[in-house]
């Protein structure tokens, strides 16, 4: 087998409008650089993005000795409804926008010629997404060149069947009239550990006599390479055991697992939903920072990039089928295919996560009320089947909000297919979401998670939940201790969580192994869902402001630029990702109300840098395991208090500039730990640091952008419109982590938020260095260069 990249030399415009071609490489996402506006039929699902249909062309040689060969294109990704056309015939319609497809190119090419490739993807359908979908082919393309008889593109397949001794199970499926096949596995260091002839197209046993398990703390990663008469293909897999059983729990190889997550969608900030590797794998080492150690793929299946990274990196991760069975949440969305795809689709999530030791569950789907209905009870138990059917090694769970079912069964806020079509006609917002969010925002979480309690949420959930292997529970943790008594042989999952209840997980779980984990809404935050859980005030969303100038939610722990918050000094203090107190400050200089929203437990920052704001009130938050706390203001005391179960303290104080000290003590009242923040210095730097300071030739290199003084503190009241220029590379995507931005991302200048922009490059493959030129209205200027090493 030999695969061959296809992401070059291609060309995009609107599909059916009379404008100039626009050469890209992939992967591209066209929505991103589309005009925002209140027009936009999308809406703030979308933040606000005029989406259209675009058209993407190519033009490929095929040797004429290729005739002997079997040719296959793989797309990773296309949002949505894609058609693909060779040579101006129609080869392929694939309509989900996140599994990825394959196309036998055979009968459409045309050998010792040029060949044209079109691909068309259509997202003028508005709406068709509750939150930023992108457009275009926003994942990679691989052309396969195949003998004919050959091993099935995700043909090979391993799976753990024991530890001790490791025995592991392999099936490789083949086109040909071979019977058998080689296999060679090697460990790390290129080691060929065993060597061994086995039978095409079924299962069969080897034994290795030692070896490395993959874990979360010891990812540790072998190659498989199968050979088939002239074919070869080679496959990374991690050798672990996974179990889940009401006894132990889930456990990675005989060690309890407690999942400590964060649900996020797929979109990769100011790049839109381009599925770059090194974003892909940014976005997985920022979480794992933070504490986490456990993803959701909210509420559609990740991509291949992501999985690689969670392999190498000891992420686990949950991926998730869809957002909506049959009852439509927006008139578009994909139930108009799923009850004719839905057996292909689950194998092809299965067939792209089956080698990744990462990926330890599935779900089939995300607060589907159908699951309080007789039919869509049935269907959860199909999915379960059919999942089981495809892969045994790993347990199948469902998002349900459990106060959302009763609510939707009882005629409030259901989503059906009548409504999702009057919220068209009327361009308003899905009445099932803006219901629930509205009520969410009005009366806090509390009265969510009470709701969940009631005799009458138990019975609309509990035939679905009978269903699954592990029940997937959305913002009902106060039924955690009651479920677990009433049902005895039933796995808990916080499939999605409040940020604020993360202690509150912890404690349950430690008593409670069939509690198995927990997924904060959201882990980073994404575009779409525009504003839903924002805290912004007047400096950056002024009143009577054009609604479209809202463009992420504003949910996440971590921004949109990578940057952790407050809520994510809680989540490292409450995960034991940090053994020290944090301190967190609200914006002291921010008067007047915020945007409401129960999705963000506090607007908190950890710093105390706040110029001009001396002698105006201070409110701060300190984060801790212990029995009390104690702040100290310049060395002053400000009193002790108690933790509490929620592992906070808050204080109200005076704003002065100098040390602010936190030390938390036992029982006994012995100091634990202790930290600080500092107020910055007087002098204001323009600092602009590449994580990277080497790159590969046409890699990414993140570079943020910060405003500090001489020792790195930062300043968040500086305020900016910052410029940027690049040699040696392309700016990507620009833009600062407010929730209101009408700025966007595609342009080469932004405004910096609390302080702070990011900017992300591509260097280009013939370049030797990239330089990056960063300016501000003030005249200050930094340049910094990004050495590049030879592909």
């Amino acid at each position: 087998m030999r695969k061959q990249d296809f992401n070059k030399n291609w060309r995009v415009r609107p599909l059916g409008e009379d404008v100039a071609w626009h050469e890209v490489n992939l992967p591209h996402d066209a929505m991103i650089h589309e005009t925002r506006s209140n027009d936009s039929d999308g809406m703030h699902n979308i933040g606000w993005f005029d989406a259209k249909d675009y058209e993407y062309e190519t033009i490929f040689f095929v040797e004429k000795e290729k005739q002997q060969k079997h040719l296959v294109l793989e797309f990773e990704g296309v949002y949505h409804n894609a058609e693909v056309y060779v040579n101006g015939n129609k080869a392929c319609f694939h309509p989900y926008g996140y599994t990825g497809f394959y196309v036998t190119l055979d009968d459409y090419i045309t050998y010792g010629e040029k060949n044209s490739l079109r691909v068309i993807a259509r997202n003028s359908d508005q709406p068709n997404s509750r939150w930023y979908s992108g457009t275009g082919i926003y994942r990679p393309v691989w052309l396969y060149e195949l003998p004919k008889e050959h091993i099935a593109l995700d043909g090979v397949k391993v799976k753990t069947l024991s530890i001790a001794p490791i025995r592991l199970g392999i099936k490789a499926e083949v086109y040909g009239g071979k019977e058998e096949v080689t296999i060679l596995i090697l460990d790390q260091e290129g080691k060929v550990v065993l060597s061994q002839k086995g039978p095409v197209d079924h299962w069969f046993e080897v034994e290795l006599e030692e070896g490395n398990l993959w874990s979360p703390e010891s990812p540790y990663l072998y190659r498989i390479k199968v050979s088939y008469g002239e074919d070869e293909v080679t496959e990374e897999f991690g050798i672990r055991e996974l179990r889940w059983t009401p006894k132990e729990g889930m456990t990675i190889n005989g060690k309890r697992v407690l999942l400590k997550g964060a649900c996020i969608h797929h979109d990769n900030g100011v790049l839109g939903a381009c599925a770059y590797d090194k974003a892909e794998e940014r976005k997985v080492r920022l979480h794992l920072e933070q504490g986490y150690n456990a993803l959701r793929s909210a509420h559609n299946p990740c991509s291949k990039a992501l999985l690689r990274a969670c392999d190498r990196l000891g992420m686990l991760v949950m991926d998730e089928y869809v957002d909506a069975w049959y009852i439509h949440k927006t008139k578009y969305d994909y139930v108009n295919y799923l009850m004719e795809n839905w057996q292909q689709d689950l194998k092809d999530m299965v067939y792209k996560d089956f080698n990744h030791p990462s990926v330890i569950m599935y779900s089939t789907g995300n607060e589907v009320a159908e699951t309080a209905q007789k039919k869509g009870i049935k269907l959860t138990q199909d999915f379960t089947d059919r999942l089981h059917e495809l892969d045994d090694s790993r347990p199948v769970s469902c998002g349900i909000n459990i106060f959302f079912n009763f609510l939707s069964s009882a005629g409030f806020g259901v989503y059906s297919d009548d409504k999702a079509e009057e919220d068209t006609k009327k361009k308003q917002k899905p009445v099932g979401s803006e219901f629930y969010n509205t009520l969410a925002g009005i009366f806090g979480d509390k009265t969510m998670k009470l709701g969940a309690t009631i005799y009458a949420c138990d019975v609309k959930t509990r035939d679905a939940y009978a269903a699954m292997d592990i029940a997937g529970y959305n913002y009902g943790i106060l039924r955690y201790k009651k479920d677990l008594r009433k049902y005895p042989s039933r796995l808990i999952l916080g499939s999605e969580t409040f940020c604020k209840d993360a202690w509150q997980f912890m404690e349950i779980a430690k008593e409670n192994p069939r509690i198995i984990g927990d997924f904060v809404w959201a882990g980073m935050d994404y575009i779409g869902e525009a504003g839903i859980g924002a805290w912004e005030y007047e400096d950056y969303a002024p009143k009577n402001s054009p609604e479209w100038g809202w463009l992420t939610a504003g949910s996440g722990r971590i921004d949109i630029l990578g940057n952790p918050n407050g809520e994510a000094a809680y989540t490292r203090v409450v995960f034991d990702k940090q053994k020290k107190p944090a301190i967190a400050v609200k914006p002291v200089y921010q008067r007047g109300k915020h945007s409401p929203s129960a999705w963000k437990m506090t607007d908190a920052l950890e710093s105390w840098t706040y110029p001009g704001c001396e002698g105006m009130n201070a409110f701060v938050e300190v984060y801790g395991k212990g029995e009390t706390c104690e702040l100290f203001l310049n060395g002053v005391s400000l009193g002790k208090k108690r933790l509490g179960k929620e592992c906070r303290a808050h204080y109200k104080l005076v704003y002065s500039p100098g040390t602010l000290q936190v030390k938390t003590y036992d029982k006994e009242g012995k100091l634990l730990e202790e930290n600080s923040l500092y107020t910055a210095s007087k002098e204001t730097i323009l600092n602009v640091t590449p994580e990277e300071s080497v790159i590969h030739q046409g890699d990414l290199v993140y570079i943020p952008i910060r405003y500090t003084d001489e020792k790195g503190v930062l300043k968040p009241m500086e305020k900016h419109q910052v410029s940027v220029k690049v040699e040696g590379g392309t700016l990507l995507g620009l833009g600062n982590a407010c929730s209101y931005n009408k700025d966007g991302y595609d342009k080469d200048k932004t405004f910096t938020y609390y302080g702070q922009a990011l900017c992300v490059v591509k260097a280009k493959e013939d370049a030797n260095e990239v330089v990056v030129s960063v300016s501000d209205e003030t005249n200050r200027l930094r340049q910094v260069t990004i050495g590049l090493r030879q592909l």
